[in-house]
């Protein structure tokens, strides 16, 4: 068909959804009770987003429309995928998924705390690492009073495990 007869509203450009933190191919997707709470949430912000928007002739309604089924799809595979992995009673002697770490850094005083949660559950400003970090990795089944180290590009850091909760 000859481009003269294409109507040039109809040729649009699929809009770009940004992909939900990476989850390694075979890897489960471990959740918190917490985490998979705020999954949810998340799909019925979108559902109710998804019911403002009055589908139309408006190009950028139909664009915001594909925007959030797109988002939708992909939060409904997360939540399908999801295995929520209970916290332990008890203070546990080894660190888990789920658990939360005191870590001191090298020879300082410095301390920080981490929780080690789900891929969609990680945030770095709150505390929270994914269980697939390699600092994740590194703490897990691991007991309070080891020290890890942490290869780094441009060198190493060294953590001492000072509490397990």
């Amino acid at each position: 068909m000859s481009r003269a007869f294409v109507n040039e509203d109809d040729q649009r450009e699929a809009p770009f959804v940004p992909p939900r933190a990476d989850l390694p191919e075979g890897v489960p997707n471990y959740v918190t009770p917490n985490g998979m709470e705020a999954l949810l949430q998340e799909k019925e912000v979108l559902l109710s987003e998804l019911k403002q928007l009055v589908a139309g002739d408006d190009h950028d309604k139909q664009n915001a429309i594909a925007v959030v089924n797109t988002r939708l799809q992909m939060l409904e595979n997360r939540i399908g995928s999801a295995q929520v992995i209970e916290p332990e009673e008890g203070k546990p002697e080894t660190i888990r998924f789920g658990s939360y770490v005191t870590l001191q850094i090298g020879n300082t005083k410095q301390s920080q705390q981490f929780q080690i949660v789900g891929v969609d559950e990680a945030n770095l400003k709150k505390g929270k690492i994914a269980f697939t970090s390699p600092l994740a990795r590194l703490l897990m089944n691991r007991k309070a009073g080891e020290t890890i180290t942490l290869n780094l590009e441009h060198g190493s850091r060294v953590f001492s495990i000072m509490e397990i909760r």
